[in-house]
């Protein structure tokens, strides 16, 4: 959605902002999800005045979306590490082709404003490749059949890595560049293996992919519901959904609703395919169901034999059919970027997993509404969790099974190989990485709109946070649902092998199919299933094999 489009949904529902702003009060605290504070990443009782600080009030939380001007200003406070190895017009003359998102204006519109003062100092011009995400993955595909590169540096995310460093069409970091970025300081699940290759290191991380449960607090707190949910002989205690089976189970009752005078929605499902990217939906639809404490596998058999078709898979589609006649009208052409920006925060909906930008986005973009009465958690459990070595349901004896998805791992920088022949061209091209994946720099980007979510351990300083304007308990809140994420001990990490995005591409095409109502659930994840199979015999199984029992460390 672009800004202008942000601009005029503000203008339609200002009434429906001052509402939820009303109702906040004491349901953002009541409804905190089970994630609770965050532990262990508290910082100093005080927090100093720092750059990092001065960085988070631009332009201000509460104030609206960021601007280019913004987005110049985080790029110049942020280039003292390039100062440190490269002189003033050291690249004068050098071009270097960059090839990114352009969705939601975020991604390569701010890298953009980012890298102006890079530029302006260096010397160096960035010619700017720009594609939709609908897009990006035949784009990337076409390049890597053809072995065409067309350009010098790429923002793309780990599971691309089998298909890209394996090739060799990616540039070794030098040694300068671990260290002007500071690598020690990513999150665990980030570290190597993620970002090399037959021990080499390609990639500079500039986000975390999880995807995270996002909720109405205000919808799961009111009293009103809590009575209806109690009269029409709902389980428990009406409240925010730990399970995928109490979603449901919201979402029928929800229907028909209304809050402050607003049609009220459960679940947001992402129907409509998005160039692969929509197959993460199902997935963290899916994952608690699939993926085993005991089992490190859940979209593949160690012989790549495909899970999709299995009956936790098979239950995961049957949920979203069975959701969708309980959600807003045409959710069949709704994709990804239409339940987060056009929907949920824009106040259709009480419950979405995506990505953490629906955090980033909640107090600082001018498209959201529901920023005073949003709620994060880790993704929903699952009362019972398949064991795909037994064909049976388990019930564990430590309660719910949760299973985050580790949704992409997260976006990074690389850079070509193509460079390599030209040292000055070379150095440029790792320069303007570094400086997107700058240890500062990043740090903005996890709390504005971006793209992007915190993905270092320097990230979850709270103290930085509320000194830049933010509310703690709110940040508080955000920022264990991705630090508990990612260091769950059952997270399902997509595996970064060859053509993984050929998979969800196949996958996508059926599953639009299933929901428009062509096949049932079963019949549709069998033909996902017999494509993948065809997908890794084209690829080669025996390598496919190999390579998928790396990625999980077996």
């Amino acid at each position: 959605m672009r800004v202008s489009d942000y601009n005029r949904i503000v203008a339609m529902q200002q009434t429906r902002r001052d509402v939820l702003k009303g109702a906040a009060g004491a349901a953002s605290v009541a409804a905190l999800g089970a994630s609770g504070a965050l532990a262990g990443f508290a910082g100093s009782a005080a927090a100093q005045e720092s750059l990092r600080v001065e960085l988070l009030r631009i332009p201000g939380i509460g104030v609206g979306s960021p601007t280019d001007a913004d987005w110049q200003k985080v790029g110049e406070m942020t280039l003292a590490p390039t100062m440190a190895n490269v002189e003033e017009g050291e690249f004068q003359g050098v071009e270097l082709t960059f090839l990114g998102l352009n969705n939601q204006n975020l991604h390569n519109f701010l890298f953009r404003g980012f890298l102006k003062p890079w530029e302006a100092y260096t010397g160096a011009r960035i010619k700017w490749i720009d594609l939709a995400q609908a897009d990006y993955n035949p784009r990337l595909q076409q390049a890597i059949a053809t072995e065409t590169v067309d350009f010098d540096i790429i923002e793309m995310g780990a599971p691309f890595e089998g298909d890209v460093t394996g090739k060799g069409l990616a540039s070794e970091m030098p040694e300068w560049v671990m260290e002007q970025i500071d690598m020690d300081d990513y999150v665990d699940y980030l570290k190597a293996p993620v970002g090399t290759w037959d021990g080499k290191t390609y990639r500079i991380s500039v986000d975390g992919d999880a995807h995270n449960f996002n909720y109405r607090t205000d919808v799961f707190a009111d009293e009103g519901l809590a009575a209806a949910w109690a009269e029409e002989g709902g389980a428990g205690e009406w409240g925010v959904p730990r399970t995928w089976q109490q979603v449901q189970a919201a979402t029928k009752f929800l229907d028909g609703k209304k809050l402050n005078g607003f049609d009220l929605h459960g679940y947001l499902d992402a129907p409509k395919p998005w160039g692969g990217f929509g197959f993460y939906f199902l997935a963290s639809r899916a994952t608690a169901y699939a993926k085993h404490p005991d089992d490190p596998a859940w979209l593949f058999d160690l012989d790549m034999t495909p899970r999709i078709n299995n009956p936790a898979w098979v239950r995961a589609i049957q949920d979203i059919i069975d959701a969708l006649p309980h959600q807003p009208a045409d959710q069949l052409n709704a994709d990804p970027g239409t339940t987060a920006f056009q929907q949920f925060l824009a106040g259709t909906g009480s419950m979405l997993a995506w990505w953490g930008d629906v955090g980033s986005n909640a107090r600082t973009s001018d498209g959201s509404v529901i920023g005073d009465v949003v709620g994060f958690d880790i993704l929903p459990g699952s009362d019972d969790v398949y064991n795909a070595s037994t064909g049976q349901w388990d019930t564990l004896a430590s309660g719910p099974n949760y299973a985050p998805n580790m949704a992409y791992i997260g976006w990074g920088i690389y850079v070509m190989a193509r460079v390599d022949s030209d040292p000055v061209k070379h150095k440029a091209a790792w320069s303007a990485a570094a400086h997107l994946g700058g240890k500062d720099l990043s740090l903005w980007a996890s709390a504005y709109p971006s793209g992007f979510q915190p993905y270092r351990n320097s990230h979850f300083n709270i103290d930085e946070w509320t000194a830049g304007g933010y509310d703690g308990d709110f940040i508080g809140n955000y920022l264990a649902s991705q630090t508990n994420s990612y260091n769950h001990p059952n997270a399902a990490i997509e595996p970064r092998i060859p053509g993984i995005f050929q998979y969800y591409s196949v996958a996508e095409d059926e599953l639009a199919r299933i929901f428009a109502g062509e096949f049932g659930a079963q019949d549709g994840a069998d033909r996902i299933a017999a494509a993948w199979d065809r997908i890794t015999d084209q690829i080669g199984r025996e390598r496919q094999v190999a390579l998928y029992r790396a990625s999980l460390g077996l």
